[in-house]
């Protein structure tokens, strides 16, 4: 006669000790983050900055805590590299693109608003993705619905649709591009299978 089975924690439990670790890898994620945002901000990098990004990241992350955000991809140092690149050279061209507008005489130009429809709709990439393209002059985001994982974005200087479409497939490379950097295998899949995003046109 057999005595009664004991019972042994399973995988989809994981133990508090694990729980906590992950709690604070996301926290400090979440930091670091916000101190490339306030940096971006001031528009130069220094020691300075550095710090007060840390004061302000650690203050807005205490007194106004986020919603838990689960992170389960890997980073990968060359796709992040890449990302900072591309990001860097679409900021200048950007900046100059909208001071040749602010300095051309008599010129008008003309806004737009898209909805674009992300394809990983985790709080994490919608975070990302949404203050990655409100970074880069000339797009600002107006609203983000979280259920659909859509952006809704004001464009400066459209001309046409095929500018808008131009616009939603910047942003939908923008979001794969993070999600190479930081993403699991599954989203990565899911942003190189070429299922594209949903934008409105005028």
């Amino acid at each position: 006669m057999t005595g009664p089975r004991t019972t042994t924690p399973t995988d989809a439990e994981p133990p508090p000790r694990r729980r906590r670790l992950g709690r604070w890898r996301d926290q400090t994620l979440a930091l670091a983050w916000l101190v490339v945002v306030w940096s971006l901000l001031w528009g130069e990098v220094n020691w300075a900055n550095l710090a007060g990004g840390l004061l302000v990241g650690g203050a807005v992350l205490l007194f106004f805590p986020l919603p838990a955000v689960t992170f389960s991809g890997r980073l990968r140092p060359w796709a992040l590299l890449v990302f900072a690149a591309r990001f860097g050279a679409e900021l200048v061209s950007a900046s100059l693109h909208v001071a040749r507008i602010a300095v051309q005489p008599g010129y008008r130009p003309r806004g737009a608003i898209i909805a674009v429809q992300l394809r990983v709709p985790t709080d994490l990439n919608l975070a990302l993705t949404a203050e990655a393209v409100s970074l880069v002059p000339g797009t600002l985001i107006l609203e983000l619905d979280r259920d659909s994982a859509t952006l809704y974005l004001h464009v400066l200087d459209t001309h046409g649709p095929a500018e808008l479409t131009l616009a939603r497939d910047r942003t939908l490379a923008v979001e794969r591009r993070i999600i190479r950097a930081i993403g699991s295998a599954a989203e990565v899949h899911l942003v190189q299978s070429g299922t594209a995003g949903r934008g409105t046109r005028p």
